[in-house]
């Protein structure tokens, strides 16, 4: 099973207000410098390895927060910024309706949404919008194409689903687990490490 090195992108002004939804919006300073910090932390864990930076593939999502992201990472590591794959799969969810709001707005515009929303997090759907077993399907077709150790950028809720895709815990849990920004999740052989 290849390794995936998998970084959040960094923070944008959409995460500091924390709206949801895929506004392809780029990164903030915060956001910069989490992806710089990122870069350090897998130069220290290729080092560990005896690996070098080459003996992985790199992709990103191509929302601009990923790609810009990657490109500070691979900049960061003495790599060509824009040497790297972009796959659609490995988008943001889609929240439809919800898209740009707040949790509060979302609570003022359908009252009692957000708690069906906790009751079953994996299969719940915004009008219009996808659930984490949509995104699940689409990251899974991605992951089966992956040959060697990868250096994936993306988001959240990418990261959610590898957890389940892989075995690592259960599409509840999964869909609950808190992805920050500024840390590498290293997912090998049904385990996940984090490193900050």
């Amino acid at each position: 099973m290849p390794v995936l090195y998998l970084v959040r992108h960094g923070e944008t002004h959409f995460n500091a207000e924390q709206r949801l939804g895929r506004e392809d919006t780029g990164l903030n300073a915060r956001g910069l410098e989490q992806a710089a910090h990122c870069a350090r932390v897998l130069r220290k864990l290729f080092a560990e390895d005896g690996r070098r930076r080459a003996d992985y593939d790199y992709v990103a999502s191509p929302l601009r927060r990923a790609r810009e992201t990657m490109e500070v990472v691979r900049a960061t590591l003495d790599l060509d910024p824009k040497a790297y794959a972009v796959d659609p799969r490995l988008m943001e969810i889609f929240y439809g309706n919800w898209e740009g709001l707040t949790l509060a707005e979302i609570e003022a515009q359908e009252p009692g949404a957000l708690e069906r929303r906790d009751r079953e997090k994996w299969s719940f759907r915004p009008t219009g919008g996808e659930c984490y077993r949509d995104i699940g399907n689409r990251v899974a077709e991605w992951y089966a194409g992956v040959t060697r150790d990868t250096i994936v950028v993306a988001h959240g809720g990418v990261a959610r689903v590898l957890l389940a895709i892989l075995n690592v815990t259960s599409e509840e849990e999964a869909a609950r687990t808190e992805i920050r920004h500024g840390v590498v999740y290293v997912f090998s052989e049904g385990r996940l490490a984090r490193y900050d």
